[in-house]
Order: C-alpha cells, then sequence, then structure tokens
C-alpha cells in the first residue's frame, strides 16, 4: 500500500465533521455511482455533492484501494 492510499485515512475525520456524513455513507456513494474513472468521481462528488477537491481525492483513491484488494 503505498502512502498515497494510506495517508488519505487522516481526512476521515474531517470529512465527517466538516460534511456531516458518515465515511462509510461516501464510500457507498462512490461505490453505487455508475463512473468509474479517479478523476471522473472526484469531480462529481465535487459538483453533486459539495466535497472539497481533497477530501473527493483522497476518499475516491482509498475506496478505489480497498476494492481493488491493495
Amino acid at each position: 500500500m503505498t502512502d498515497a492510499v494510506k495517508g488519505p485515512a487522516s481526512y476521515f475525520p474531517s470529512i465527517e465533521k466538516k460534511y456531516g456524513r458518515p465515511v462509510a455513507e461516501w464510500k457507498e456513494l462512490i461505490r453505487s455511482s455508475p463512473l468509474t474513472k479517479h478523476m471522473e468521481l472526484v469531480t462529481w462528488l465535487k459538483a453533486e455533492h459539495g466535497l472539497g477537491h481533497g477530501h473527493a481525492n483522497a476518499l475516491v483513491a482509498h475506496t478505489l484501494a480497498e476494492d481493488s484488494g491493495r
């Protein structure tokens, strides 16, 4: 696992606090989206759900890594 994937876990408490939605719900949104590419998902989270770029990027990276078994 790379630092880019391990590191974003530190963002998760601030995601829950700032955006008022548990990380599990954000991950479910990502997994249920018809989009599959990293930056498409980041852009979608920002535009449709108001998540900041850094948080969206970290959450997508972590979720995709989990799903790929890394």
